[in-house]
């Protein structure tokens, strides 16, 4: 049975594309710069509840690899839960980011054909002066900045779009990005990034 959830807050994405990844625009469909797409995830939770259990301050980091298109599905995904969260929350935001809670999320049930697991970990997510930062330790370890526009102050932005995280996109590059773990050892530093305010329910 899946409960009534929230989530509101930041979501920080990282990804082995040339800026800028296709997948925005595409809603998934493009094929990604390398033929594969590799990525990391962290989606920081400000605000939010699953049924009874709340999940406002926690952070939650995903690993994913697809062989193609994010829209073709097979992916390979692995999830990581904030320490400080209780055991409740973890499994909460488990089901939520396997897909199973319904709502934006739901259609990664149908997407993901191997699941790596899940790890308990120390998660730092920071809202920098410019940019963002998100670190879980020997794991990632990975600044994202924003592509900033003509007026050299004001980050790009794809606005109003049909994007499953949110209509409002800022285009960022990863500036020193790393992921490390499950047999993975990625490097995404000046590849494609986004960034986006996110505000997500279900089921």
């Amino acid at each position: 049975m899946s409960h009534p959830w929230r989530i509101q807050g930041h979501f920080l994405m990282n990804c082995n594309c040339d800026v800028w990844c296709p997948c925005v625009l595409s809603l998934g469909k493009a094929n990604p710069t390398y033929g594969r797409c590799l990525s990391w995830w962290g989606i920081h939770c400000e605000e939010g509840h699953y049924g009874d259990v709340s999940l406002s301050g926690y952070t939650t980091g995903l690993l994913l690899e697809t062989p193609g298109p994010l829209a073709e599905g097979k992916w390979s995904l692995g999830i990581y839960l904030d320490e400080k969260a209780p055991p409740e929350a973890h499994e909460a935001l488990t089901n939520i980011f396997k897909g199973e809670a319904g709502g934006p999320i739901g259609w990664f049930s149908i997407m993901i054909a191997e699941y790596l697991g899940s790890k308990v970990v120390p998660i730092t997510f920071e809202e920098r002066e410019v940019g963002w930062y998100m670190s879980i330790p020997k794991i990632i370890d990975g600044a994202v900045e924003p592509i900033l526009g003509a007026d050299g102050s004001n980050p790009v932005m794809a606005k109003n779009t049909n994007y499953w995280v949110g209509a409002d996109v800022v285009v960022s590059r990863g500036t020193k990005s790393r992921i490390r773990d499950w047999g993975r050892n990625w490097d995404f530093s000046g590849k494609s990034a986004e960034y986006a305010r996110v505000d997500w329910a279900g089921p």
